[in-house]
């Protein structure tokens, strides 16, 4: 019984001590142009939205609609921090898709990570927040029309 509830101690302080390690983040910035050719995302988002990331130049704006973003997360388990965070990516895109779509938009323009409101605004590279169990991407976009 000693050794039981020994073993059972150990047990507790070991979680105990790892759990810091699992849960803390690790801040990542990975290439936009590499999520967006991974897992199938330029046949899932199509060709009726465009997108602009930063402060990449647009076509003319004939109205803005809305300013909004995403906040997804992704399971991390038994995957590369690039694979968990260009799937997170995607979905975060997805849902500004559906978004743009819902409310008649055809661009979303002056994408940014906004992880925990801060926000990093690249033409070039997306924030991934990953640690060993889930990752996670927030983006913030304008929603709007523009002349074609």
């Amino acid at each position: 019984m000693k050794k039981l509830i020994r073993t059972a101690i150990a047990l507790i302080t070991l979680v105990n001590l790892t759990m810091p390690v699992i849960a803390a983040d690790n801040i990542v910035m990975l290439p936009i142009a590499t999520a967006m050719t991974s897992n199938n995302a330029p046949y899932r988002l199509g060709d009726k939205v465009k997108y602009y990331f930063g402060t990449q130049a647009t076509p003319p704006v004939s109205r803005k609609i809305i300013n909004d973003q995403t906040n997804k997360k992704t399971n991390a388990l038994n995957k590369t921090t690039e694979q968990a965070c260009n799937w997170v990516f995607l979905s975060a895109m997805l849902q500004l898709k559906k978004r743009a779509e819902n409310l008649g938009a055809n661009a979303v323009i002056n994408i940014v990570s906004n992880y925990d409101d801060v926000e990093k605004s690249s033409e070039t590279e997306f924030e991934c927040h990953i640690n060993a169990l889930m990752a996670g991407v927030v983006l913030k976009a304008d929603f709007v029309k523009i002349d074609e």
